[in-house]
């Protein structure tokens, strides 16, 4: 369906943007993005597509919403704790946006519901703090060749992962990372992390994909881009693609 009068108006500032316009916006609004983990990445993240008019968000998250984490995941309130992470995010972006659809899985994902959501999804973003989960959307990524966002954070430092996999010879995160099966020992959980930086790093992961879905990215490469929240800097570089990779070659 094309853009109606409210959605001409909603999103008027961002087709005033050079790069965007109305196409682009149309774009978005055909295109669906998948979310796993509504946490401190997802929760910044999920907002701004919502807020941009990505036609259709899938939440997936089969966590409960804690009193630790409304320090971080913005989407939550006091009132919220106990229920599912999921419902919640999907009621509030809703009422954010009711032009767009959003579905919802509240509950762990494994290879196979990957499987049956990843072939529709234009973009995918990996908000998670598990190291299996990842791999999985990792590979489901590589095998549908589609775009995944991956980020992370800690303390004050942040660290987005860019998988091309739509884009032949592209490395994965198996070349870079090998298939890990531990948890790391620091994480959020046992060293802490600021709000701000998951916001930064999330917002980033929304931006990168409105970039993709919109048509006018003009990174063509798997890349690791690294934030220190200390000094406001960041740096980049690309990723060697792994000849011997388990996933990808």
């Amino acid at each position: 369906m094309t853009l109606n009068h409210q959605e001409f108006l909603r999103y008027s500032r961002q087709m005033m943007v050079e790069d965007m316009g109305e196409e682009a916006q149309q774009r978005l609004k055909d295109s669906t993005v998948i979310i796993v983990g509504l946490g401190g990445l997802g929760c910044p993240a999920s907002l701004y597509l919502a807020a941009a008019g990505i036609g259709k968000l899938i939440l997936i998250d089969g966590d409960e919403i804690e009193l630790s984490n409304l320090q971080r995941q913005i989407l939550f309130r006091d009132s919220d704790v106990g229920a599912p992470k999921a419902k919640v995010a999907r009621k509030r972006l809703s009422k954010l946006n009711p032009h767009i659809k959003i579905e919802m899985l509240a509950e762990q994902v494994d290879r196979q519901d990957l499987v049956g959501l990843v072939d529709e999804a234009a973009v995918i973003l990996d908000c998670t703090d598990n190291i299996s989960t990842r791999q999985e959307i990792n590979r489901a990524a590589v095998a549908y060749q589609k775009p995944l966002i991956s980020a992370a954070a800690m303390g004050w430092e942040g660290q987005l992962t860019e998988i091309r996999a739509d884009i032949q010879d592209s490395a994965c995160l198996a070349c870079a990372y090998g298939l890990e099966k531990d948890e790391p020992l620091l994480n959020c959980s046992t060293a802490g992390v600021m709000g701000p930086v998951l916001g930064v790093m999330g917002s980033m992961q929304a931006m990168r994909a409105i970039q993709i879905v919109a048509g006018n990215s003009i990174q063509e490469e798997s890349r690791i881009s690294r934030f220190d929240g200390k000094r406001g800097s960041w740096s980049s570089f690309g990723m060697p693609v792994n000849a011997e990779c388990p996933v990808c070659s």
